[in-house]
């Protein structure tokens, strides 16, 4: 097991903002943090990285003990944190440089060490620009960079996406995509459909506590879809295609469908057709991570 943590509490003052949490992460294995504004998704992540003691509790990373050994263990891990500690002054290459010092990395291999970091990030273009003149994108590539510059075990990004436009978003969900090969990752994020793509297992967070843990493949049903049509042919007549049970409504509109076989979706196209039926929507059920989380916040709230 690659990170340990065990029992974190963090409280400010009288208030807890993190209760007793245990968590594990394997090599290779990314694993997601969800939760609402609050939950204690940043705290989680800035107690992992040893940017903030916990009130109570123990870190273990590559059995290093985090608070004990930090100098030590922090050599194996990399952190985003939500706002990256950039100097716009410098161009991405003195940066990296600067960093790769800063991480030990010796004299007579920071130069590759910089190389490797501006090639995995897609920064070679801009290694002699500015950091204060690059697009949101290119500077969250940097800071994923400072990151990766020593090549650690783990990665923990704190809202790698957060603030991109779409075609960035795409460009840094790949690219820690391509992290899990070498790295363990954990990050936050308020986007379901990146968690449940980018994700082995995920961990929900309210209130500061711990209200699901488990693998995010055990939420997708590849049997399951959600249509939506103009008009909206309602549940009844959805009901009548053959092999098709309707689940829920899951917005207005919308209908969680399960399909007993491929002929299934074949005749509700046709039916589709021969009924005018327009369609608006077909995607796969990613909701089911989406009503999991509602459903976990929402009886933490109650």
């Amino acid at each position: 097991m690659l990170l340990q943590a065990e029992g974190l509490t963090r409280a400010y003052g009288e208030r807890q903002a993190l209760h007793a949490l245990d968590l594990t992460v394997r090599r290779g294995e990314v694993l997601g943090l969800l939760g609402p504004n609050g939950a204690g998704k940043s705290t989680t992540l800035r107690l992992l990285s040893g940017c903030l003691p916990p009130s109570a509790g123990r870190i273990r990373l590559g059995g290093v003990d985090l608070l004990a050994e930090p100098a030590r263990a922090k050599r194996r891990l990399g952190y985003l944190p939500e706002h990256p500690p950039l100097h716009p002054e410098l161009s991405v290459q003195a940066y990296l440089a600067f960093c790769a010092r800063l991480r030990g990395v010796p004299r007579g291999r920071r130069a590759a060490a910089v190389e490797r970091a501006l090639e995995r990030c897609g920064l070679g273009e801009v290694r002699r620009r500015l950091i204060g003149r690059l697009s949101k994108g290119y500077q969250q590539r940097v800071g994923i960079a400072q990151a990766l510059v020593h090549d650690p075990a783990l990665v923990i990004l704190d809202e790698p996406t957060v603030g991109l436009d779409p075609l960035q978003l795409r460009a840094v969900r790949a690219l820690i995509g391509e992290l899990r090969g070498e790295h363990a990752v954990v990050f936050s994020s308020h986007i379901l459909s990146e968690v449940q793509a980018l994700c082995d297992r995920v961990l929900i967070l309210a209130r500061g506590r711990v209200v699901y843990s488990g693998a995010v493949r055990e939420q997708a049903r590849a049997d399951q879809v959600v249509v939506a049509f103009a008009p909206d042919p309602g549940a009844e007549a959805l009901a009548t295609v053959d092999g098709i049970t309707v689940e829920q409504a899951v917005g207005e509109g919308e209908w969680l469908l399960r399909l007993a076989n491929e002929a299934a979706r074949e005749a509700l196209l046709r039916r589709a057709l021969a009924r005018g039926w327009q369609l608006r929507e077909w995607r796969s059920p990613a909701s089911s991570l989406e009503q999991l989380f509602l459903r976990a916040t929402q009886q933490e709230a109650a």
